[in-house]
């Protein structure tokens, strides 16, 4: 150990011991190998240390070292300036560069100014000027900041504040991360360096190739490209605007998720999904939503709607299949429609209603399990209905019923009865969304109430044929029989009542869906969770608090003839900090360490 260096333990030490029993705080140590100087104009309380060839001058105070090439210490107030290639360092930890710098060892409040770098392992801050609080280990600027963090991006604000001892940043106004994947804007962000977690506070945006995202409340882990959002969240995603009480987003998977008043929206094709659960996979351009699964097809007059337990709608923008399956039922103000599944293909216009059951096992099923279309009075049932529509002009165009077509509507005036046609198969016409023309073709049968044009009863009408057609003229029905096989009308009383009706005949007129909430008639009690995950925002305290402003007058009475220096370069009020009044300061050691 050399002579200089051992002088320089013995002093320390021996200032250390001398405070220990004092009780008096550490004042601001100087080490320097340049030369100094005294100024009548400045006063014999100022000395100005100078570097030479030798090395910067060297500050010390509890715990925190700075290096400068020029240094003015008012010794009464305990307060330096530096000038000239600044640097500031807190442990192994924090580092500082600047221009320009002060420091009072009374109040442990440094401010920095020119061009000035704050580093930490994580992260790189750049700001015009900048306040370091020792006391909290706190630093805040209000003239723009940027920082840097490799695997997160580049963050810039108006304001910023950064917490060392929970390695936080937060963000204030006009807050943008970049990140080559993602831009982030928000009102206020909260960073933690060492994790990569972003919170967000305010109406906030996070804009990508394929998808934006809204929220007003959210988080997002920037090191793995997945988010939590809430309070009026949703994500623009290629064409489908998803929105819920919560979604969860993960860039990686190009997937997403939303719990609780569900709204994904198809842009392209006009069309809208409910629900209390979701999930949606970008890659697959699929939707998979439950918990009242509601499906709306947009269209200018009238609009369809499909619930079921289970919804999914895939495929590409120019052509989206729908999916709802296990109790499945549709709605339309001129039509209606249940059964175990509903296919719905939004390109060609054909929605099948299907039971799943049969398909599966290849059994007979029960005759309430058909599928079921009513439309005007009518009801139509059979193994498998298929709809037709015409896509450009947006209305039914045609209805096809296979194996087991029955058809059955109330007779006008008769309370018990029934029109019933059945066959293998039907087909059926519309026009203005209106069935005007029922074919039932191969083993027809019928059983008609026949009326004159007044309305009187003529007979009931029972017959076989090869096939029927049924055509409907306003009130009245026109029943043409082809290749009839046999017949008759019977008058109303000589017809048996147990004859009336089909095998097979089975009216669910109080399972029609007469309105949109009638889809949900049969549903549990729905029952949603709880949003969980994000804490309300709490209001930190000032960086500028009672403690360190009285620490800052009292360091102003040591010259009562001077400029308060600790105080004069304090942040005014702005945004969450509040103007008051400043506390208390001392005087340094100084050692030469060359010639001076």
């Amino acid at each position: 150990m050399n002579l200089r260096f051992r002088y320089f333990l013995i002093i320390a030490c021996c200032f250390s011991t001398l405070l220990s029993y004092s009780q008096q705080p550490k004042r601001i140590y100087i080490e320097y190998s340049g030369f100094t100087v005294k100024d009548s104009l400045k006063g014999d309380n100022v000395t100005t240390f100078v570097r030479s060839d030798q090395g910067q001058i060297h500050i010390v105070h509890e715990g925190v070292e700075m290096w400068c090439d020029k240094a003015l210490y008012y010794q009464e107030e305990d307060f330096i300036e530096a000038f000239n290639n600044v640097k500031m360092k807190q442990g192994d930890t924090i580092n500082m560069s600047a221009k320009y710098a002060e420091y009072s060892g009374i109040t442990q409040l440094a401010f920095a100014a020119g061009d000035v770098v704050l580093t930490e392992p994580k992260s790189t801050l750049t700001t015009d000027t900048l306040w370091f609080n020792r006391i909290k280990q706190q630093a805040y600027y209000k003239s723009k900041g940027k920082v840097v963090r490799d695997s997160s991006g580049t963050i810039t604000s108006q304001i910023g504040r950064y917490y060392m001892e929970d390695s936080k940043y937060r963000f204030l106004k006009d807050v943008v991360l970049v990140n080559p994947e993602y831009t982030l804007e928000t009102n206020q962000l909260d960073f933690y360096s060492e994790t990569g977690h972003a919170y967000m506070y305010g109406p906030s945006t996070i804009t990508g190739e394929t998808s934006k995202i809204y929220c007003e409340r959210g988080f997002y882990d920037t090191n793995n490209d997945t988010g939590y959002f809430i309070k009026n969240s949703k994500i623009n995603y290629d064409n489908r605007i998803v929105e819920g009480d919560s979604l969860y987003f993960d860039r990686t998977q190009s997937f997403a998720s939303a719990t609780n008043n569900i709204k994904v929206t198809d842009t392209i094709n006009k069309s809208i999904v409910k629900g209390h659960y979701a999930e949606v996979f970008r890659a697959k351009d699929s939707v998979f939503i439950t918990k009242r699964a509601l499906a709306i097809t947009v269209q200018e007059n009238d609009s369809l709607y499909i619930h079921a337990d289970t919804l999914m709608v895939t495929g590409k923008p120019e052509h989206r299949i729908t999916r709802a399956y296990y109790n499945a039922k549709m709605y339309k103000s001129d039509m209606s429609g249940k059964a175990d599944s509903i296919h719905a293909d939004h390109k060609s216009g054909l929605t099948q209603l299907i039971n799943l059951k049969r398909f599966a096992t290849g059994d007979a099923y029960s005759v309430s399990r058909r599928p079921v279309i009513w439309n005007l009075g009518n009801q139509m049932t059979g193994d498998s209905i298929h709809l037709i529509s015409n896509v450009e002009k947006e209305e039914l165009d045609s209805l096809k019923v296979f194996d087991n077509a029955f058809l059955i509507s109330r007779d006008t005036l008769s309370a018990e009865g029934y029109n019933q046609i059945k066959g293998q198969k039907l087909i059926g016409l519309f026009k203005d969304n209106e069935l005007y023309n029922v074919d039932i073709i191969k083993n027809a049968e019928i059983i008609f109430y026949s009326r004159d044009d007044k309305d009187s009863l003529i007979g009931i009408n029972k017959s076989k044929s090869g096939s029927i057609n049924l055509q409907f003229d306003g009130p009245y029905k026109i029943v043409t029989l082809l290749n009839q096989v046999d017949g008759e009308i019977f008058p109303e009383s000589q017809f048996p009542k147990n004859a009336r009706r089909f095998r097979g005949f089975d009216w669910r007129g109080d399972e029609q869906p007469k309105s949109v909430e009638d889809l949900f008639v049969d549903d549990p009690p729905l029952m949603l969770p709880k949003i969980k995950g994000l804490d309300a925002y709490v209001e930190d305290e000032e960086f500028i608090d009672e403690a360190l402003l009285q620490r800052v007058e009292d360091a102003g009475k040591k010259d009562k003839d001077a400029i308060n220096k600790a105080g004069r370069s304090l942040p005014k009020k702005v945004e969450y900090l509040k103007e008051k009044k400043p506390e208390k300061q001392t005087k340094p050691l100084v050692k030469k360490t060359g010639n001076g």
